[in-house]
């Protein structure tokens, strides 16, 4: 599975839900948590039924974050969700595995009853209790990828959501994730101002750098960013497949280690290049 770029759409918003399946998004999340107004979030839900099949039409993944503020709430939205076809759950403010196991428990027979495949869940770190307890959310029940939820972590830390003060904390559910072989979401910086271009797209090549695997956005201008900054480029394509020739041919020879265009190679950089490879064949 290929998720560079999770385009978030609100809900309880039909003029950006009937165009989120053309932004070319690797996944859609429809949102009924932060971006839903209380006072939809019930209409919201009941709409899922013909959302999802709507944003989902080019096949994109299709993911809805459900509200877990309190129990009624994210078991109805968990509920809906499933029986709308969603493939997976943005389950937000995970402070324990507890939260994942009891939506585990509540969605077994749904989907035993549809007769389909198990939801999975992408957990948001955003308290300082979740990061402590981030290796055993990462190992729970369906968690596929992890994710920070900077905004929600910064203000429960009384804090400012900078580069500097989420750098840390990211980087240990980012961990966390590659720890468990999961996905990890993300950039090193908050990603609520869109509009700087400059920015994201250093954001978007260091997060890269860190092994992260794609990231969220708020608006679909972000979206081509995500998928290019997140793919490898056609001279790293380029430059993996000539170094795995070399390492092959330095194999026939018996040799281990080599030197490749002045550099030394040895077995983690020929490992590193066939995954580049294996990544862009997805």
């Amino acid at each position: 599975m290929r998720l560079r770029s999770l385009l978030y759409v609100p809900g309880s918003s039909p003029r950006f839900l009937e165009k989120a399946h053309e932004r070319g998004a690797d996944a859609i999340i429809v949102d009924l948590e932060d971006a839903v107004a209380p006072s939809e979030k019930e209409s919201a839900r009941a709409a899922l039924g013909k959302n999802l099949p709507m944003v989902g039409q080019r096949g994109a993944i299709v993911i809805v974050r459900i509200n877990t503020h309190d129990e009624a709430a994210m078991l109805a939205d968990a509920a809906a969700a499933c029986e709308a076809g969603a493939d997976a759950l943005y389950v937000p403010k995970v402070s324990s595995p507890a939260l994942l196991h009891r939506l585990d428990r509540h969605l077994t027979p749904i989907e035993t009853a549809k007769q389909r495949s198990p939801m999975r869940f992408v957990p948001l770190i955003e308290d300082p209790i979740g990061l402590q307890n981030v290796a055993s959310i990462a190992t729970g029940p369906r968690v596929f990828a992890l994710s920070a939820g900077g905004e929600d972590l910064a203000t429960s830390m009384a804090a400012q959501p900078t580069p500097e003060v989420l750098r840390l904390p990211k980087l240990l559910i980012h961990y966390a994730a590659k720890a468990a072989g999961i996905m990890s979401f993300g950039l090193l910086r908050s990603t609520a101002d869109y509009a700087d271009k400059v920015a994201l797209t250093a954001a978007i090549r260091e997060a890269k750098d860190f092994g992260f695997d794609g990231a969220t956005c708020i608006h679909p201008s972000v979206v081509a960013l995500l998928n290019d900054g997140f793919s490898p480029s056609g001279a790293e394509i380029d430059r993996a497949r000539r170094l795995i020739e070399a390492a092959d041919a330095a194999a026939a020879d018996g040799v281990g280690a080599f030197v490749f265009e002045g550099k030394f190679v040895d077995l983690p950089i020929v490992t590193r290049a066939r995954a580049l490879l294996t990544r862009a064949s997805h």
